[in-house]
């Protein structure tokens, strides 16, 4: 369920009255039914909305135990009993103007947050240390032991725990920071995802409506990016280390001890296993799962699921034994051709 701690929600509100204010038009039994926020399909209970637009998420879909769903015709018929299928031609388009309306616009503007005066006080455990100029907004809580350098700013609602570095120019917002983590200079975390509807043509914006989870002993380097979840959370596990200029997208999960070299992307919703070692440069294109124990060769691009236990490289990432015959044999027929001249 989206985190109130960083989102302000506009509800509860009946499902009918919700679905006339998005201009939805389906009859219903259970119009009078209190909707309490949006969740992913397979975090969804009574109470919440959630999204099935794609087959990807046909099994979830069945297991789901949302109050309603936005479904598209062809998986209509797998909405479990008990649940209302809200069927739409564009069900994320659909689905974004519900968000709209439980967690309006002018409710998400983060830099406002951090001005407001009448709202819980930060708590600051001791043995705190603030350097000049950092900011922190309403409701953060810093565990002791740790410290903040010069200019960084922390969001609302924050949660940082014990014995964290944070260095100077950082800003931190929508996230919870475990213990021993250390985050260097210039690094963005919690920032939106990039996220978007009617590309090239509108480019409407999707509400990013989760969360960072930065799990206990996480080093980030500097100038790197975490955006947070759009829904969900993006994740980063305990004692995975990030080198500088790293580009995590939203609703990433990397696991436990993995190792991401400076330049590395992820796109959106890329599932990192425990101790996948990325090179300078390599990127995921989303929506896939790297698995345990990989290696990516520097500026190898992944475009599918890797079985765990991968070591590839090149564009498209394939086994690095192949790629590699491959170079070996260009070379050789670039050779014949210009002796052949």
């Amino acid at each position: 369920m989206v985190d109130t701690r960083f989102h302000s929600f506009a509800g509860p509100i009946a499902l009918g009255r919700l679905l006339s204010a998005v201009d939805f038009e389906q009859a219903s039994a259970a119009a009078d039914t209190l909707i309490e926020g949006a969740d992913e399909l397979h975090l969804a209970g009574p109470g919440h909305v959630a999204l099935a637009s794609h087959e990807s998420y046909r099994g979830a879909l069945r297991l789901t135990r949302a109050t309603a769903v936005v479904v598209t015709e062809a998986l209509a018929g797998d909405v479990p009993p008990g649940t209302l299928a809200l069927h739409a031609k564009d069900p994320r388009a659909l689905f974004v103007r519900i968000l709209e309306q439980l967690y309006p616009a002018n409710t998400r503007n983060k830099v406002a947050d951090l001005l407001r005066v009448d709202d819980v006080a930060p708590v600051i455990e001791y043995d705190v240390q603030l350097a000049t100029g950092v900011v922190l907004g309403p409701g953060v809580e810093i565990g002791r032991g740790s410290v903040i350098g010069p200019n960084s700013v922390i969001g609302a609602g924050v949660t940082i725990g014990r014995n964290v570095v944070i260095g100077s120019n950082c800003s931190i917002e929508c996230s919870y920071l475990g213990n021993d983590v250390v985050i260097h200079s210039g690094a963005r975390i919690g920032t939106e995802g990039f996220g978007w509807l009617g590309i090239g043509r509108t480019n409407r914006k999707i509400p990013q409506l989760g969360r960072v989870i930065v799990q206990d002993r996480v080093e980030i380097g500097a100038n790197t990016t975490i955006d947070r979840g759009a829904l969900g959370d993006t994740v980063v596990g305990e004692g995975t280390k990030i080198d500088n200029l790293v580009q995590i997208g939203h609703n990433c999960r990397i696991g436990r001890n993995c190792l991401i070299a400076g330049t590395a992307g992820l796109a959106g919703s890329t599932i990192v296993e425990d101790g996948v070692m990325f090179g300078g440069g390599a990127a995921s294109s989303g929506h896939l799962t790297i698995g345990a124990g990989s290696v990516l060769a520097g500026r190898a691009v992944v475009t599918k699921d890797l079985p765990a236990g991968s070591q590839v490289a090149g564009y498209p990432a394939q086994d690095m034994r192949a790629w590699r015959r491959e170079i070996v044999t260009l070379r050789r027929l670039s050779r014949r051709t210009e002796s052949g001249r």
